[in-house]
């Protein structure tokens, strides 16, 4: 009788599709899916870091398997993903009965993901990230940004289309970068416990890139992966603002197969917050941007990403957001409380002084103002 193994994943589409390829690998080495935790041999956290309820459930999750199982008899507990970055020592203090840390970095493409939908299908095109937007943990939990190679993409997706899958969404902390040549401007110093740190030590988000000679990457990599028969529709997650190339509109307002649900994070209407955050751009410049996209593309449907309380956000740095959220007209918003994050310039630099209530206070508000009135119209979410 065959081992089983049982995968519990936290956090985001980036999560989903390393867990997919968790499950290829157990698989290829003659392992079962068990019905149930309670049931495997071995059992795979893959963890989340972006927010503390995140590492809060992580946490409690392993809580449970202490509980239910007794010392003599309990399976292999294998930890992997942002939790990571935390490092060997925090890990094993938090959850002592961890008997292995893996490293994300270390779930390879050498054998097929499994996949439970068969229509849809995850494709991380990159890994980690080069932005150093202060509050991010990304960067320091999945590393640089690494593109993967476009054959290797190319022929993972001919494969899918084989197999009578129609939809993709390619995945990356920012897929508009996607194979661009790095300029080789990174940390200026490392967040050490005892360094003295300020904002100028961070890389501009503009600054990480040299400018395409010709077309973006991303963009020959959306042109040839349509190009595929049978691959109906193309979606991708996540595009920043500060290199949305003219070349990509233009691509998507040809190119009938790639998704008019556009995911463009704005994180705050206030320039200030913006600043302070690294983000590398001002509202007036999101604004030029989302004109110009839907003078292009008119059938375009836009989607955010907003955080409320990062630290000193004041009540007007918050109205600055909602006149933002009445100007932009999002058709839907992904809205957090700000977490601070050990680890991240945001946790170095700046108090957490406001409020839970008034963060919990500011979500709801703005939570009505962008998806309330949308809940009948959203747009496809994978």
């Amino acid at each position: 009788m065959s081992k089983t193994y049982y995968l519990k994943t936290f956090g985001c589409q980036a999560n989903k599709a390393d867990s997919e390829r968790i499950a290829g690998d157990y698989q290829s080495r003659g392992f079962s899916p068990a019905s149930s935790w309670k049931e495997a041999d071995e059992i795979v956290i893959n963890t989340c870091a972006v927010r503390q309820r995140a590492e809060d459930r992580v946490l409690g999750f392993c809580h449970n398997i202490e509980l239910f199982f007794s010392p003599q008899k309990r399976p292999k507990v294998i930890l992997t993903g942002c939790m990571i970055h935390h490092g060997q020592e925090k890990l094993k203090a938090l959850i002592p009965r961890i008997d292995e840390i893996l490293p994300i970095s270390e779930v390879g493409f050498n054998t097929p993901a499994i996949r439970k939908d068969k229509k849809h299908a995850w494709i991380p095109i990159s890994s980690g990230c080069n932005s150093f937007c202060t509050y991010c943990i990304v960067p320091y939990s999945r590393g640089r940004e690494i593109s993967r190679p476009v054959p290797e993409i190319l022929t993972e997706v001919s494969t899918l289309a084989s197999q009578g899958y129609r939809e993709i969404t390619l995945l990356g902390q920012n897929v508009n970068s996607y194979g661009l040549e790095k300029t080789g401007i990174g940390l200026r110093k490392m967040l050490l416990k005892n360094d003295k740190f300020d904002l100028s030590d961070l890389p501009t988000n503009k600054s990480q890139y040299a400018k395409p000679s010709s077309i973006p990457p991303f963009v020959e990599l959306l042109q040839q992966i349509s190009s595929i028969k049978g691959i109906e529709k193309i979606r991708f997650f996540t595009s920043n603002p500060w290199d949305f190339h003219s070349e990509l509109i233009a691509e998507i307002t040809r190119n009938s197969k790639i998704d008019r649900f556009l995911h463009l994070p704005v994180q705050s209407g206030s320039d200030r917050i913006l600043k302070l955050m690294n983000r590398g751009y001002t509202t007036a410049d999101y604004i030029r941007l989302v004109n110009k996209i839907k003078k292009a593309i008119p059938d375009a449907t836009i989607g955010t990403d907003i955080i409320v309380g990062f630290p000193t956000e004041s009540l007007d740095d918050f109205h600055d957001t909602l006149k933002l959220a009445e100007k932009i007209k999002w058709d839907v918003a992904f809205i957090s409380q700000y977490s601070p994050r050990p680890g991240t310039a945001a946790f170095r630099l700046y108090p957490d002084d406001v409020p839970p209530a008034e963060k919990k206070r500011r979500w709801l508000l703005l939570d009505q103002v962008i998806n309330t009135s949308n809940l009948s119209n959203r747009p496809f979410i994978p």
